[in-house]
């Protein structure tokens, strides 16, 4: 006999009829914000097919091709289209290049801050006491300094204390530590005032009473119902941390000039802007602000979507 029952609908067909699903179809900025972001993303992640030349490769470069213009301009050649910069590199290989950079130092730094935060955050929120006022002290300090004094003061310590060659070595590396520690305080914050929400309510209390431990408490009961604050602070990081990134590399305390991220791109051409090569400083900084743009205009539709003051079902 066939069962009369009703099969469950799956993840995938209950996400299709989902609100948010819902939400993003109605809202046209957001489904373009999206759009470009996958654009730039999937730009950046086939780099080396897409890109004409490596600009890795010092063998491809020729140093004649220096400062050559965008190829409809005149004294332009049809081999670079948004022209080289001074060492006769293709700029639109090294925005390619350089955006997939500046995507893993932003991802991999908003990874670490979201580690720091969260856990500090739990911690906070859940135990009270001594434990919250040490803790939130610790970021109210961290908050009084500017994000960017913080990561400068931080790689030059860095950079000091490791050289300028072995900085140069294991700049990414740094970079996401800088940047990483420099943010966390945005999420502890948020975690913890989320935690003290939600750790009264009465599935914490027969969490409690079945004799879980506080570890499996906070990570597999609290957590799971702060995660929407937490991913609309993860996408505006993003855009924070691929603008610290270019920030401190344009102060030339991040990248090295042989290892493209778009920061890097834009304090290279910064120096020929005023000889009238303005194009290795302009196309570079075009992407950053279009890829920070899409970025935050995502993390706005994500913050209303999230908030039942403005979206009802």
């Amino acid at each position: 006999m066939k069962s009369n029952a009703m099969t469950a609908p799956s993840r995938w067909a209950q996400f299709l009829e989902s609100d948010f699903l819902y939400y993003f179809r109605r809202d046209k900025v957001a489904m373009a914000s999206f759009a470009l972001l996958l654009v730039f993303a999937m730009s950046a992640l086939l780099a080396p097919w897409l890109a004409p030349t490596n600009p890795y490769d010092l063998s491809s470069i020729d140093i004649m091709d220096s400062e050559l213009p965008p190829s409809w301009m005149e004294d332009g050649d049809s081999r670079f289209l948004l022209g080289t910069d001074d060492q006769g590199r293709d700029i639109f290989s090294t925005i390619l290049y350089g955006s997939r950079l500046s995507l893993t130092i932003g991802l991999l730094a908003v990874g670490l801050q979201l580690t720091l935060g969260v856990i500090i955050g739990l911690c906070a929120g859940y135990f009270g006491g001594r434990v919250d006022s040490f803790l939130m002290r610790v970021a109210d300090v961290q908050l009084s300094f500017s994000t960017m004094m913080v990561a400068i003061i931080v790689s030059a310590i860095f950079r000091t204390a490791l050289g300028s060659e072995l900085f140069a070595q294991y700049a990414v590396v740094m970079l996401v530590v800088i940047i990483g520690v420099a943010e966390w305080p945005q999420y502890a914050r948020t975690v913890r005032a989320s935690v003290l929400a939600e750790k009264k309510k009465e599935y914490v209390e027969a969490a409690r009473v079945m004799g879980f431990r506080s570890p499996r408490i906070m990570f597999r009961h609290i957590l799971p119902n702060c995660l929407s604050p937490i991913l609309v602070i993860s996408t505006v990081q993003v855009a924070n941390a691929i603008m610290s990134e270019a920030a401190l590399s344009f102060l030339g305390l991040g990248l090295p000039v042989d290892q493209p991220s778009l920061g890097s791109l834009i304090s290279i051409g910064f120096n020929y802007i005023f000889s009238g090569s303005w194009w290795i400083t302009a196309f570079p900084g075009l992407v950053l602000v279009a890829l920070v743009l899409v970025i935050n205009l995502l993390g706005d539709w994500l913050r209303d979507v999230f908030n039942p003051k403005i979206y009802k079902g």
